[in-house]
């Protein structure tokens, strides 16, 4: 399923690493953005970097086993609405080198190269749009330097703190992450992430999954299923089982099954900080999500006096690929209500 794997490069600090060649993202007709690259610790960072330069800032974060690839659809709708884009890939995801060494990735690394990318580029008057991963790592900076950021827009994700309840289907995936694991012990081998996605997209069935799996039996996609295929595949064409570590480790991190890891203290810091923010703040959900469900996210709108709460009743857990464009609308509703 997967060619196969380069030859890892190596930091001037020894950090074995490896970069997905340019030719893999070639024929994505529905992300025509020029990469940017940021350096973080002798890697290379890649982010997006459209729109206007005086124009307000969007910041939009990913999480696993995504990359700014999932953000396409938001990207387009803001530039055209006069909003600065920028869109990076943590390190191990997209265009961002990735480390071979699972122990090297932690949340508060993901923290370090995000605040050294915007602080790096200067961005000030920033709207957020954070989901999943990007949210912890993302709202880091909020807690930290509030006085970059303007506006938040924050879709199924959470920050750890005392009173969370992890879903089942977040037990779960921990679980399924594991060595023995349904992917930890078949991905890349038997199951790469894009057909991962596009079965989480709703673009084929988990019997056609367990088939793939089992059998190799590839099923047939619609062209919009193949297309997602292909872009979050792209990243790790040829990279194997070492040029996974960064979404293998995410799952692995979570602060329940690894608190060090997942900066479980910190996080508690960031979500008493977080608390006190009193600027705009806007909950777009997806109400088909069974990992970060409609009722965590209305229960943490509620903390909020003058948050607004918008539901998309149909949309799961990557609702930015699904429904970008309600997304947008929705915003840009709200952003000229307020």
């Amino acid at each position: 399923m997967m060619d196969q794997p380069h030859e890892p490069q190596i930091t001037a600090d020894g950090v074995a690493y490896l970069r997905t060649p340019e030719a893999a993202f070639a024929g994505l007709t529905d992300f025509p953005y020029g990469p940017k690259y940021a350096s973080f610790q002798g890697l290379r960072m890649h982010y997006v970097d459209e729109g206007p330069r005086d124009g307000p800032v969007a910041l939009l974060m990913h999480g696993m086993p995504t990359w700014s690839y999932l953000n396409r659809h938001l990207i387009r709708r803001l530039t055209a609405a006069g909003y600065r884009c920028v869109a990076a890939d943590h390190i191990g995801f997209g265009r961002s080198d990735k480390v071979v060494d699972d122990g090297w990735y932690s949340i508060d690394r993901h923290v370090q190269a995000h605040r050294a990318l915007i602080e790096g580029l200067d961005l000030r008057n920033i709207t957020l749009f954070c989901q999943d991963w990007g949210g912890p790592i993302s709202l880091a900076q909020v807690a930290e330097q509030p006085e970059r950021f303007d506006r938040l827009v924050i879709m199924n994700t959470w920050l750890h703190h005392l009173a969370y309840e992890y879903t089942p289907r977040l037990v779960q995936w921990n679980a399924q992450w594991k060595a023995d694991g349904l992917f930890g012990a078949n991905v890349p081998e038997r199951l790469s992430l894009g057909w991962f996605m596009a079965l989480a997209l709703g673009h084929m069935e988990p019997a056609d999954l367990f088939a793939l799996i089992q059998t190799g039996d590839k099923p047939a996609l619609s062209e919009a299923g193949q297309m997602a295929r292909r872009g979050y595949d792209a990243p790790f064409l040829g990279l194997g089982r070492e040029g996974h570590a960064g979404p293998r480790r995410f799952p692995l991190s979570l602060p329940f099954d690894n608190p060090e890891g997942g900066a479980a203290q910190a996080q508690i810091g960031w979500h008493a900080a977080l608390s006190t923010w009193t600027g705009p703040i806007h909950f777009i959900w997806g109400g088909a999500d069974e990992v970060f469900t409609e009722a965590w996210g209305r229960t943490w709108a509620g903390g909020f006096p003058q948050a607004s709460f918008d539901l998309i009743p149909e949309a799961g857990h990557f609702l930015q690929d699904t429904h970008g464009d309600q997304i947008a609308d929705l915003f840009l509703q709200r952003r000229g209500a307020a």
